[in-house]
Formats: structure tokens, C-alpha cells, sequence
């Protein structure tokens, strides 16, 4: 019987076969020009796609609203795009890059440039079209109206 590691435990990482415990999957390197040390002359990975970076976001309700708050400090609002479905909201931007500076000037780089993107669920439904954003001091706040499935309406029969 194979036992997992913590850290497989922990991160929920592959179960290998009960029959073979000590097999770890490996990736070989394709050896292009074949030099004379065995070793690829020319790198053939192909690079991954760049994905988006992901935004940090607070959800919370208050009794008519779903609210969506993110960081955005230094996107410009015409670089933003919010999508919202009655269950869904996606935020979408870009942070440009101050490209007057340097890479030999830098001591440090840990600020993030480029795209980013954040798809939430909504835990209820919500009016689309009654959406509001905000952007303040570069916080995002996104304000959704719940949809109130309580409300009635009665309606006055005509006779035609």
C-alpha cells in the first residue's frame, strides 16, 4: 500500500499506481542537433501561453447588494472591462509598465505589469444591468443589486 507525503497530502498531489510506488513521472529533453556531449544545442521547449495574472478580490453582501472590491492602483478606468451575467462578473485589464527606467537601474522588481484578469461566482443572482463601479484612490468597488425573488406585482386584467 502507498502511503502519500505530507506535501502530497497537502497540495492534493498525484496518486501514483499501488503497483509501482517508486515510479516519478520524468521529462526528457529532445536532444536536437545531437552535440558531440549528448546535450540540445538549440532549446526547442515551446514557451506557455503568458496567462493573465490573477486579481485578489473581497466579496461581501449587504441586505440589496453584492459588493466586489479589488485592488487596481495604476490601470487607467478605460483599461478596465467588467463583464457581469446575472451569476457572473469577469474583470479584465492592464497595468502598463513605466518603460523609462533602466532594467541595470533596478534594485528590486516586485510590482506587477501586464494583463490580469478575475472570474467570480456569485453566490446569488444579480440585476446586469443595474451594475455600478466605482474606482476610488485605486479600489475598485463593483456594486451588483440582488435580484429580489420575493417582490410581487399584481397585474389588472384588460378586457378588450
Amino acid at each position: 500500500m502507498f502511503k502519500k507525503s505530507f506535501f502530497e497530502k497537502l497540495t492534493g498531489g498525484i496518486k501514483l499506481d499501488e503497483e509501482q510506488p517508486n515510479v516519478v513521472p520524468s521529462r526528457t529533453i529532445p536532444v536536437v542537433d545531437g552535440g558531440d556531449n549528448g546535450f540540445p544545442v538549440k532549446d526547442t521547449w515551446v514557451e506557455e501561453a503568458v496567462q493573465d495574472a490573477e486579481l485578489t478580490v473581497d466579496v461581501y453582501q449587504t441586505p440589496a447588494e453584492i459588493i466586489v472590491q479589488t485592488m487596481v492602483a495604476g490601470v487607467r478606468p478605460e483599461d478596465l472591462t467588467i463583464s457581469i451575467t446575472r451569476d457572473m462578473v469577469t474583470i479584465k485589464g492592464k497595468r502598463e509598465e513605466n518603460k523609462t527606467i533602466a532594467e541595470a537601474d533596478y534594485f528590486s522588481r516586485e510590482l506587477y505589469w501586464g494583463s490580469f484578469s478575475r472570474t467570480i461566482s456569485l453566490p446569488q443572482e444579480v440585476e446586469p444591468d443595474q451594475a455600478e463601479a466605482i474606482e476610488k484612490h485605486g479600489l475598485l468597488i463593483i456594486k451588483l443589486p440582488k435580484i429580489d425573488r420575493k417582490r410581487q406585482a399584481t397585474v389588472r386584467v384588460k378586457s378588450i
